[in-house]
This record gives structure tokens, C-alpha cells and sequence, in this order.
């Protein structure tokens, strides 16, 4: 439940108000009781704080059809017993707060009205028409009737501050999730120097001194040996340059378009294989879903040039309905889904199992559509479109 700092206010009215019928209703009884009223206006005194205690249980279910009900035999009830009580009329000073509240519209209003003609009726049927006995209940209607415009007028702002409240809420979750995204991008950034200074450039000198080491002893017996150490810190500085370009923070100055557009340049003129992209220009989304399409798009890349042999790749993004959905195809050997994703629960790999995660965080659906002998496709949707 929204909370509001009015919302003492209200139940403090909403009390006084029970707490005034109760007290005039106890002021009918007490009469009847000293004049020696009929058991009828007692009866009809019972039922009437029967039904208005009813009403505080209708209250909490919230449906207007049955508060406009209870409302409306209140007022029978109050009717019949002003007719035996001169002194119930009194009791319309509480029901016109609950006409104005419970009923919609100028239906509130004109319920005053109505009851208000009633009592003055009914003052003039007991006592005769007097000054009093009309002036009274006018007052007391203008009274009420201004209360509760002030009362609905409070309700509105108390409503528009909270609405203000949670957008202010908001708005400072998006910023703190804007600030550690930053502190996230800034550390793998850190990670990803450090890697490059240290143990890439340690791979690449001890590469180097490895293959200077084949050339000037091209008769060793050991000669296997140190090339396949050559060959294992070649591949380990690759999957060391991997690492370090996945930690680097993306360039997504431009919007996430122009971003595949410049990987996909980068990457075709690396692997020499054809690529195609295709961009709707209003596919836009919050930076933590371009940097996961993103991601995902380097993943599926680099997983072509490993194992697909493709001669072609396309990348389409494309806005649908409240979604977005990134798109990567080959032409490749294709695979199968269900064993990859098998071989990679049991190896721990970061393959499929990575790009399925980054799309769950984000609450969107991935779908891998592949068979062997006819290429490979997958599918990422994220829900949104509009940041």
C-alpha cells in the first residue's frame, strides 16, 4: 500500500466521523427512551446503527456498486426514523459527508440537497416551520458541502504528491543503477588494462622467445616440445585478447545500430567473411540492454569464426511490438542446440550459457535454431524499445 503523510488526516476525519454518528444516534435512543418513544423508533434506531456498522466492512472491499447500496439503505432507514424522531434529523450532518465521499459525481451533491428538503420537512411536520429548523440544515449542508471539497481537494494533492514521491523514487533507482553500471564499466575496464599489460604481454614475449628459440636450434630433439609450447601460449594469448576486448567497456556512444554496424566492419575485415546488418533506426533501448545485444552480438561472432566455417553472417536488428529482438545467421555447419548447451553446462563454458544468462537478467527470451549442415541462427528478444 502506497504510503502517504496526509494519510493520518484522513483516518483521523474518518474516525471523527464514526464517532460523531454514534454519538447522535445514542442521542435518539436517549430520547426515545425519556419521552417514552415507541419500540418502532427503537427498533428502527437499532437497525440503522446495524447497517451503518455494516458499512465498515463494505468499506474495506472497495466496490462502489455496494457502497452506493449501503448508502442508499442508510438513508431509508435514517428517513423512517426522522419521520417518528425530530431529533434523528440531526444525523444528516454525518450522512452528507458520507454522500459526498461514497457517491459519484453531482450524485453527492444532489443527495445533500435531497436530504436537506427532507429534514427541513421534517422539522416542520414536529414543530412547525421556523427559521431555525430551515436555516439549520442549510447551514449545515454549506458546511458539509464545503468540507468535502476541501477534503477531496486535500485527497488530490495528497495523490499527486505521492505520484510525485515514487517518480522521485524512481528516478533515483535509474540513476543508482546508472552509477554502478559506471563503476561496473570502470572496473572491467581496470581488468581489462591490467590483463593486457600483464599476462598478455607476458604470453606474447614468451611466444616470441619461443619461436626465436625454434629458429636457432632447428636440430633439437626437443624441438616438438617447444613448438607446442609456442603453439599453446599463441592460443592462450588469443583467448587472452578475447577476454580482454569482452572486458573493455563498449562503444555505444553512437547507439547501439552504429555499434553493430562498426563490429560487424571490424570483425568481417578480420575473419574475411561476408556480413550483412541491418538496423531499424528506431530500435533504441537502455544502455544495459545495448551493452547486452552487444555482448551477445560478439559472443555469436566469435562462436562463427571458431566453429561455424561460414561464408556469411547477418545481423538484423529490429523493433516489434513493446520488444526488440537481435537477430545473428550464418551459413554455416550449424550444430546441434540441445548437445551444445549439454557440453557446456559439463565444461563450464561461457558460450551459450553466457548469452542465455545476460538475457535472463534483462527478462527477455533467446532461441538457438541450428542443425548440422544448415548454419545457425539465434534469436535474442528483450521486452521494451524505448529508453
Amino acid at each position: 500500500m502506497p504510503h502517504r503523510t496526509l494519510a493520518p488526516v484522513f483516518a483521523g476525519l474518518r474516525v471523527g466521523l464514526h464517532v460523531l454518528f454514534g454519538a447522535l444516534l445514542a442521542l435518539v435512543v436517549v430520547r426515545v427512551l425519556v419521552t417514552g418513544g415507541s419500540v418502532v423508533a427503537l427498533v428502527l434506531a437499532g437497525v440503522l446503527g446495524a447497517v451503518y456498522l455494516a458499512g465498515l466492512a463494505i468499506a474495506r472491499v472497495r466496490r462502489r456498486a455496494a457502497a452506493v447500496v449501503w448508502v442508499a439503505v442508510l438513508t431509508v432507514v435514517w428517513a423512517a426514523l426522522v419521520w417518528l424522531v425530530p431529533e434523528a434529523a440531526y444525523l444528516v450532518f454525518p450522512l452528507f459527508f458520507l454522500y459526498l465521499h461514497v457517491l459519484p459525481g453531482i450524485a453527492g451533491p444532489l443527495a445533500v440537497v435531497a436530504t436537506t428538503a427532507l429534514t427541513i420537512a421534517a422539522f416542520a411536520v414536529h414543530g412547525g416551520l421556523t427559521v431555525g429548523g430551515v436555516v439549520g440544515p442549510i447551514v449545515g449542508a454549506g458546511v458539509a458541502l464545503l468540507i468535502g471539497l476541501g477534503y477531496a481537494a486535500l485527497d488530490r494533492r495528497a495523490a499527486e504528491r505521492e505520484a510525485l514521491m515514487a517518480e522521485l523514487l524512481a528516478t533515483r533507482d535509474r540513476l543508482a543503477a546508472a552509477e554502478r553500471e559506471q563503476g561496473i564499466l570502470a572496473e572491467r575496464s581496470r581488468l581489462a588494462r591490467e590483463i593486457h599489460d600483464t599476462v598478455a604481454q607476458g604470453l606474447s614475449s614468451i611466444q616470441m622467445l619461443l619461436h626465436a628459440a625454434e629458429r636457432a636450434d632447428a636440430e633439437s630433439p626437443g624441438l616438438p616440445h617447444v613448438r607446442l609450447a609456442r603453439e599453446t601460449a599463441a592460443d592462450g594469448l588469443a583467448e587472452t585478447r578475447r577476454f580482454i576486448r569482452e572486458l573493455a567497456p563498449p562503444r555505444l556512444d553512437s547507439g547501439l545500430g552504429p555499434a553493430l554496424e562498426r563490429l560487424a566492419r571490424e570483425w568481417g575485415a578480420r575473419e574475411a567473411v561476408a556480413i550483412d546488418v541491418e538496423v531499424d533506426e528506431d530500435a533504441s533501448l537502455p544502455m544495459d540492454a545495448q551493452t547486452a545485444l552487444l555482448r551477445i552480438a560478439q559472443g555469436a561472432l566469435a562462436n562463427v569464426a571458431q566453429h561455424a566455417g561460414a561464408a556469411r553472417v547477418g545481423i538484423r536488428l529490429t523493433r516489434l511490438d513493446g520488444a526488440v529482438r537481435l537477430r545473428i545467421a550464418d551459413d554455416g555447419g550449424g550444430f546441434d542446440p540441445d548437445r551444445a548447451e549439454a557440453v557446456a553446462a559439463e565444461t563450464d563454458s561461457f558460450g551459450l550459457r553466457a548469452m542465455r544468462e545476460r538475457v535472463e537478467q534483462l527478462d527477455g527470451a533467446l532461441e538457438v535454431d541450428s542443425a548440422p549442415g544448415r548454419g545457425a541462427a539465434i534469436t535474442v528478444t528483450l521486452p521494451g524499445g524505448a529508453s
